[in-house]
């Protein structure tokens, strides 16, 4: 059976935003080497997972003070791997990210809410291929000391940024919707 490219989502890198609620710290550093930046979708009728190896996350909270939060996360579209030859060279061309006109993905916190004791949401933009839209992050934190633990998830519509060209546009092939999962720790910047 011919296996045809995926788009891995990458509100994913939205994961990364939700390092940054701790009460001892209000800036944190993302250990990129513990953390991963997941998604997982369904191509002609079974799942596929991959995750991006580079982005960068500048976050700014103090629980205390959520309504002073910014988070930034920067993931380069060129270093999603899936593990599969032929989709991952698909991935960065015109059909799927076009990284030649779009080399990077972005999300800004706009504003982040504490929904239980270690619970949150952020709520913010995702710009990706050219198209800006809102995206909510749901994710749980755990906090030790300097280091935090977050993981969270998010549901995205590829068709809504574009990401599927052509014969990919409709979900015959490549489902239209695609899981994002994170799991990031951190370390409080003093």
């Amino acid at each position: 059976m011919k296996h045809f490219p995926s788009w891995p989502t990458v509100a994913f890198m939205t994961g990364l935003v939700s390092m940054g609620t701790q009460a001892e710290a209000a800036d944190w550093k993302i250990d990129t080497a513990n953390s991963t930046l997941g998604f997982s979708g369904i191509q002609t009728g079974k799942k596929f997972e991959g995750h991006f190896s580079r982005y960068n996350a500048s976050i700014s909270l103090d629980p205390n003070h959520l309504e002073a939060a910014h988070i930034t996360v920067d993931v380069d579209l060129g270093s999603a791997e899936t593990g599969d030859r032929q989709r991952d060279t698909a991935l960065p061309g015109r059909d799927w990210f076009d990284i030649a006109q779009f080399p990077h993905a972005f999300f800004s916190s706009a504003e982040i809410h504490r929904t239980g004791e270690n619970t949150y949401e952020a709520v913010g933009n995702l710009t990706l291929r050219g198209a800006s839209k809102p995206v909510t992050l749901l994710f749980t934190l755990n906090v030790e000391g300097a280091k935090a633990h977050a993981e969270g998830h998010t549901k995205l519509f590829r068709s809504a940024f574009g990401i599927g060209q052509g014969p990919w546009a409709t979900g015959q092939w490549v489902a239209l919707d695609v899981d994002v999962t994170f799991d990031v720790t951190a370390n409080s910047v003093l």
